[in-house]
């Protein structure tokens, strides 16, 4: 069994009793004035302390938290939405193939010159060039809801006049 060494806990009893000793001492040899200014920088110090600690930080919660709150209520209305149209588009029936690649023509030639479409079985690789940002966000929805059609792999880059590269999309209900 292992026994302890109380001696080094009484030598360091002894050390702070010896340096609380003559904290007091310098303490008491100071004058009155010095003991205010010292008592009053250790409250100022106290005083900022707890400010920078303790209530700076939930101020500034309290101040940020109403706005946070929207953005998240924002946010979380979205996916909702978004959830939402995921369940409508599940529970849709699913397009016929001739009507797919229809719909996915026409949507391929809304884009204009910017996109090319290759179909390949039930693959379509549409090949993009400069196209915005808003409109590439359009035309996914549109494919997504009139051919039911989806992204499967994506390769693009942003440039100055948009996104470049190529969507691989998948058709039919699979």
């Amino acid at each position: 069994m292992a026994r302890f060494n109380s001696s080094a806990g009484d030598g360091l009893s002894a050390q702070l009793g010896q340096a609380k000793a003559q904290a007091l001492a310098h303490w008491q040899a100071l004058g009155e004035r010095e003991r205010f200014a010292v008592g009053a920088i250790g409250l100022l110090l106290g005083l900022l302390l707890a400010w920078s600690v303790l209530l700076a930080p939930a101020l500034r919660t309290l101040k940020t938290a109403p706005a946070e709150l929207d953005r998240l209520e924002l946010q979380l209305q979205q996916m909702q939405a978004q959830a939402q149209e995921a369940l409508a588009l599940r529970a849709a029936p699913p397009v016929p193939a001739d009507q797919a690649q229809a719909a996915l023509k026409a949507s391929v030639d809304h884009l204009g010159a910017a996109a090319r479409l290759n179909l390949t079985g039930d693959r379509a690789v549409v090949t993009l060039t400069g196209v915005a940002p808003e409109l590439l966000q359009g035309w996914l929805g549109e494919v997504r809801s009139a051919a039911r059609a989806r992204p499967v792999e994506a390769q693009l880059t942003r440039g100055p006049k948009g996104y470049s590269g190529t969507l691989v999309l998948s058709l039919g209900g699979a």
